[in-house]
């Protein structure tokens, strides 16, 4: 049984981790024991989970100050219902998206979170569109067909080429 309640970290739930609207919205039970298919366990990705809030989110927010977490983990009927890729690191409990108001906090985020040198996916989103909302931070290993370049430690999607962060969808 998941305890939504538990810390993986100081300022991070398990419950925040697992939030969906769209999950609400189409009933969809967003926990990997409602998934067996999935193959993932609960305990895997709560492991999964918490190594991402200590290793990521924790020494973000200690820089930044306050850190809003819009999508963590996804179900594999959740991750298609929302748009994202197959293999998302979001299935594994890998990966977050982090909202950004604005270019300035984006920047800035994208700084402190490639300073940590623990994130293999920095993704600037929604893809095209000229307001960005969100940051996608993934912090595991890829698969094969996986479409992604590597500049440094981190890949990115449609990087331009001067070390900023690229824009993609994951």
């Amino acid at each position: 049984m998941i305890d939504y309640e538990e810390k993986l970290s100081p300022h991070f739930t398990v419950g925040e981790m697992l939030r969906s609207g769209m999950a609400i919205q189409r009933n969809i039970k967003n926990v990997p024991s409602a998934h067996p298919e999935d193959g993932l366990t609960d305990e895997e990705m709560i492991r999964n989970l918490r190594a991402l809030c200590v290793n990521v989110l924790e020494p973000l927010r200690r820089r930044v100050g306050r850190v809003i977490v819009t999508s963590g983990y996804r179900c594999k009927q959740l991750n298609r219902v929302v748009g994202g890729v197959p293999n998302s690191l979001h299935t594994r409990g890998m990966a977050v998206d982090i909202h950004v108001s604005n270019m300035e906090m984006c920047r800035r985020y994208e700084r402190v979170l490639r300073s940590l040198g623990k994130c293999t996916e920095l993704v600037l989103e929604p893809r095209g569109m000229p307001r960005k909302r969100w940051i996608h931070v993934g912090m595991g290993k890829w698969e094969k067909g996986d479409v992604k370049w590597e500049r440094g430690n981190v890949r990115c999607e449609m990087g331009n080429g001067r070390g900023e962060m690229g824009e993609g969808k994951r």
